[in-house]
């Protein structure tokens, strides 16, 4: 299999302590979850909650961009959209779409009406977690198709967290208790194998012509 050698001969570009931390972080990576948000304007949100899904393992990240299209603020973000799979939505009865296809559940997350608490959500089917704004929250449109509502037991007198905040909390419960369960979560071996070649090229230098002159020689 070409990729695989491929795959072995750009490893040789890359420190064993590199490779290694590949490795590691490639075997914590899930597609079991998934985040979506909804114009969230706020850069820093934005990047923020691409930050935590990398901190979690979630390796796919979705950001619906119905009014405005918005950069990823790199400086936010760390360097996190680097390995994390964006992808992007013009309207939200897309996103959906796209979701359901890949046989996610439509989880709202709100801090109102009638919800599950995060301690007792469901773990068992693959998700896909929308967030909306602090001030507006999700739209009526993802909350009407939603398959469930999920919010964060909250006793202060503040109604709502901020969402990279919501975000953190949410990403961090359900992936602990994921990675603690017998669910067949990780990436499959096709997918390790895709994803690693994705993060050799990004931090190879001159990885283009390195792949191109290895294609060249084992044609």
């Amino acid at each position: 299999m070409q990729e695989t050698s491929l795959i072995d001969h750009l490893e040789t570009f890359l420190t064993p302590r590199r490779i290694a931390l590949f490795d590691k972080v490639i075997a914590a990576r899930t597609n079991h979850f998934t985040v979506a948000t909804q114009d969230v304007y706020q850069l820093h949100n934005t990047s923020a909650v691409i930050r935590s899904c990398e901190i979690f393992g979630i390796q796919n990240v979705h950001v619906i961009e119905e009014r405005k299209p918005k950069r990823i603020d790199r400086e936010i973000a760390m360097g996190a959209q680097k390995w994390v799979d964006v992808n992007r939505y013009s309207t939200s009865k897309e996103c959906i779409k796209e979701l359901r296809a890949k046989g996610y559940q439509i989880v709202a997350t709100t801090p109102y009406g009638e919800s599950t608490a995060l301690k007792d959500f469901d773990i068992e089917k693959p998700s896909a977690f929308f967030f909306g704004t602090e001030k507006d929250g999700l739209s009526d449109e993802i909350l009407n198709e939603a398959d469930c509502r999920l919010n964060i037991p909250m006793f202060g007198f503040t109604e709502s967290l901020n969402i990279s905040v919501s975000a953190a909390i949410i990403l961090q419960s359900i992936t602990s208790r994921l990675k603690s369960s017998e669910i067949n979560w990780q990436l499959s071996e096709e997918d390790k194998i895709k994803l690693k070649y994705e993060w050799l090229k990004k931090c190879i230098k001159n990885s283009d012509s390195i792949i191109a002159q290895f294609k060249t020689e084992n044609h």
